[in-house]
């Protein structure tokens, strides 16, 4: 079997990565049918099915996923070497892809990306916003940003922030008609504005802390959503508790347009770390963010 040509294992990987051949062919500035074309031609050289293909959709075999794993960061590596070739003496030329949950935006890259875009202007950055959880190797993403505790094992991980707390919270108009809840059981008798999870699809249990002892409460009301900043604005105007990161709280905790309750069980968590595979020579694009964000990320998140 000869080996599968440079350009037709590039196309392949950008529509893995893009789950589609139309946004594969915007990015790499042909045409969706000459894409469609050299993808087909290396699945007949390596005589396997790369990609399932429907009307509405396009997903990866098994075979598909093993030949992204093993090629996506090999391919990057060489893309990083050809644009290093173009940069001047000292100047770093590449592309960064992220991955970044949206609660991460105010402390991760609001304060960063300006600061990093000025001192490296030809390193092109690329951030999807998901809160989902991704395989940042099979998609084809460098790293990614996430608390510790949803980052796997075999993770580089660096610190970016430093540890905080979650918290439940309420507005007073809320409280004052409904009362406030003493302890964790109390919650279920609440109106609470629940988080539905984009990678499970299930409601997410509020967990709590005291001493050495947890809880995950199931609570139940009459809003839910997937978008954390949506549901503290819709706490803020009665509709219930919420349970959100404490940082985000903060303007409006200090103006009194909400108030925490149960603090003594608010847990805290590791902070935001960027991770990235262990295995994977560290691209020049990455490095430079790395120091940046160590530099620049907020750590004391008050």
């Amino acid at each position: 079997m000869s080996t599968a040509p440079f350009t037709q294992l590039q196309a392949f990987l950008t529509v893995a990565r893009h789950r589609s051949f139309s946004g594969a062919a915007r990015e790499l500035g042909v045409s969706r049918s000459a894409v469609s074309q050299t993808v087909r031609q290396l699945e007949e050289q390596l005589r396997v099915v790369l990609l399932a293909r429907t009307t509405r959709s396009v997903a990866l075999t098994d075979d598909g996923r093993r030949l992204v794993e093993s090629a996506g960061p090999a391919i990057g590596q060489v893309l990083a070497a050809l644009s290093e070739v173009g940069a001047r003496p000292g100047e770093t030329v590449g592309r960064l892809r992220l991955s970044v949950p949206r609660s991460a935006i105010p402390f991760i890259v609001d304060p960063v990306l300006p600061t990093f875009r000025a001192r490296h202007p030809r390193i092109d950055v690329e951030i999807a916003v998901e809160d989902r959880f991704v395989d940042i190797v099979a998609e084809g993403y460098d790293a990614g940003v996430r608390l510790a505790d949803a980052i796997e094992r075999d993770m580089v991980q660096v610190r970016l922030t430093d540890p905080f707390r979650f918290v439940i919270v309420g507005a007073p108009s809320y409280l004052a008609k409904h009362g406030v809840p003493e302890k964790p059981q109390d919650l279920l008798r609440h109106e609470c504005i629940t988080f539905r999870s984009q990678t499970t699809g299930t409601l997410y249990a509020w967990e709590l802390e005291r001493g050495r002892k947890t809880w995950r409460v199931p609570v139940r009301g009459g809003v839910v959503g997937n978008e954390s900043a949506a549901l503290v604005s819709l706490a803020e105007r009665g509709l219930g508790l919420v349970y959100a990161l404490e940082p985000m709280l903060m303007d409006r905790l200090r103006k009194g347009k909400l108030r925490r309750v149960l603090e003594a069980y608010a847990p805290t968590v590791p902070g935001f770390f960027l991770y990235f595979p262990s295995r994977a020579r560290v691209s020049a694009p990455l490095r430079l963010f790395v120091e940046a964000a160590k530099e620049l990320a907020v750590r004391a998140l008050k």
